[in-house]
């Protein structure tokens, strides 16, 4: 089993939902320290790409009658089959009251340390824990947050200019990063829409949908009927990030 190790290490795992998620109010009766909030990455999925110099924080504010303890642990992990990975250490916690503080765990990845492997893209668990000054403790998991493979999605219109009433072909290629490999190949078998603009709009509107080939190439032919901009728009999946191109202006005369 693979592991980035940023810290000290502990058992136990915290999941994460989406942005920001609330505590039971349970555990809050149970331990005394009440969790506020959790914030991974800004509430937006991590997302890597090859480069081994990516970065996020878990933010975690929390509160007690006797105010928090500077310290704690706060760690992200995901385990699946044989392959299990995590990035984990010790917060810095900010009082702003005499019972509630903000901690903070800033996760900036070494050369020396790997990506994930492919398997481990989607759901990671979050964990937290923290102690009160008085001696009441939290340690749990508490939600799920996504980490994703990053895309890339090129657009290409032509001819340009056209003839109105010619045939536009609007080709481009979906990819996602390889983890395994440290590159980016073609995503297969994706749904990916053909969108226009017209000049003088501000508003992409959906044309058709076509599916990325067994080398993630993607090709629609359309009827030239007005100047504007085409692009590629990738909604994502639970493993892989959204993207859409810039658009590809066409005059057509």
């Amino acid at each position: 089993m693979r592991s980035a190790t940023l810290g000290a290490v502990t058992t136990g795992a915290l999941a994460l939902c989406g942005s920001l998620l609330a505590v039971p109010s349970a555990h809050a009766a149970e331990t005394g320290v009440e969790i506020k909030k959790v914030s991974v990455n800004g509430g937006k999925s991590i997302v890597f790409g090859t480069s081994r110099t990516e970065s996020f924080t878990i933010s975690v504010t929390a509160s007690d009658d006797s105010g928090i303890k500077n310290g704690g642990f706060l760690q992200i992990e995901r385990e699946k089959g044989d392959e299990y990975w995590t990035y984990h250490g010790v917060p810095s916690c900010t009082a702003s009251s005499s019972t509630t503080s903000t901690c903070k765990l800033h996760v900036e990845l070494e050369r020396d340390i790997d990506l994930p492997r492919n398997a481990l893209a989607g759901p990671w668990d979050v964990y937290v824990q923290l102690e009160s000054k008085d001696g009441d403790y939290y340690g749990d998991v508490y939600g799920t947050h996504p980490v994703k493979r990053r895309s890339t999605l090129s657009v290409n219109a032509s001819p340009e200019p056209v003839v109105k009433g010619r045939t536009i072909t609007v080709t481009g290629k979906l990819a996602r990063a390889n983890w395994d490999k440290y590159v980016y190949a073609g995503y297969i078998s994706q749904s990916v829409r053909l969108q226009f603009r017209a000049k003088n709009s501000s508003a992409y509107t959906t044309v058709k949908t076509v599916t990325s080939d067994a080398k993630g190439n993607l090709r629609a032919e359309v009827k030239a009927a007005a100047d504007g901009y085409w692009r590629w728009s990738f909604a994502g999946t639970s493993t892989t990030a959204a993207l859409k191109t810039k658009g590809d202006f066409v005059d057509v005369r």
